[in-house]
């Protein structure tokens, strides 16, 4: 009788085992994910922009607001001024206009495991680019050694004080009118746009039809801020005032996002003043955290809160 010979399965190059679920977050197995390719994996960043006094606005810029530009403080040798974008004509990566000025966007069609090293290739390019180039977009290939991250490249304590805008008439000068892809593009943004303001610190207004919201980054780590919530949930003080709702939150590159609905019917303006306020109780909240253990009503509360959060990667 032929002897049978053991036959042992491979482990992967990388050393990740197929049956695990994929580093890259998608939920997945390896084995159905990334390691269909059979090659290595970059593992997301998961927080980005950490460091930078800009973060939370980079956060908001990239994935909610939609028509927005904020001029950069750079720590490059240059003399061009770069203005960050949320979006540009196409949802190119970059341009240069004919006079010189230049443009980074931030909601891109393609990326790395690393969206700062990302829009560090893009700020890097800008910088150097003639009058009238355009980057379509910045992907994941990258040589050997080009590790170069946005925190190299800006002022890590200035702040962003970002112009929102009720189209984006902005994306061309003043004296030119659009033609062609760009023309067509600019029509679909303008139709799509909906109405945002800036009520506070990385705080937004958003009016999406049928009813408006609170967007707000926030700075705590996710685990702290919630119990912090939880707190104000279990006192009925989560709210900010009548005509509103606490929605949930979803988390966006390392910082969670906290939502409330607003009644539309009331301007922007007019939720600042309680955004403010809810502000100081969450302040007072979190410090109240350090003496305070929560009690078994608040923790009821956060796993309540924790059952209405949603990830974007």
């Amino acid at each position: 009788m032929a002897k049978r010979s053991a036959v042992k399965s491979k482990q992967p190059a990388d050393g990740i085992n197929p049956r695990q679920a994929c580093p890259c977050g998608s939920g997945k197995r390896y084995k159905a994910c990334h390691g269909l390719s059979g090659g290595p994996i970059e593992v997301p960043v998961g927080r980005p922009f950490e460091g930078l006094a800009a973060e939370r606005e980079l956060i908001a810029l990239r994935e909610f607001v939609p028509s927005a530009t904020a001029p950069l403080t750079l720590t490059v040798e240059t003399d061009r001024k770069v203005t960050l974008a949320s979006v540009l004509p196409m949802a190119a990566a970059g341009l240069v206009r004919a006079d010189g000025s230049a443009f980074v966007g931030l909601q891109v069609q393609s990326r790395s495991s690393d969206v700062s090293r990302d829009l560090a290739r893009a700020l890097r390019w800008a910088v150097e680019a003639k009058p009238g180039e355009v980057l379509s977009v910045v992907g994941p290939e990258t040589e050997d050694g080009d590790r170069e991250r946005l925190q190299d490249m800006l002022e890590p304590k200035a702040e962003l004080e970002p112009t929102l805008h009720s189209d984006f008439a902005w994306w061309l000068p003043e004296d030119e009118e659009p033609t062609g892809e760009v023309a067509l593009s600019l029509e679909r943004a303008n139709q799509a746009i909906m109405p945002t303001e800036r009520i506070g610190p990385a705080a937004y207004w958003v009016d999406a039809g049928d009813r408006a919201h609170l967007r707000w980054v926030r700075p705590e780590p996710e685990e702290q801020l919630m119990f912090a919530l939880a707190r104000l949930s279990a006192r009925g003080e989560l709210g900010l005032g009548e005509g509103s709702r606490y929605a949930g939150s979803f988390r966006a590159h390392g910082l969670l996002v906290p939502v409330w609905d607003l009644d539309r019917e009331q301007h922007a303006r007019e939720w600042t003043t309680p955004a403010e306020t809810l502000g100081t109780r969450l302040d007072e909240a979190l410090t109240s955290l350090e003496n305070t253990p929560l009690t078994s009503e608040e923790r009821r509360a956060r796993d309540g809160l924790i059952g209405r959060q949603i990830t974007i990667r």
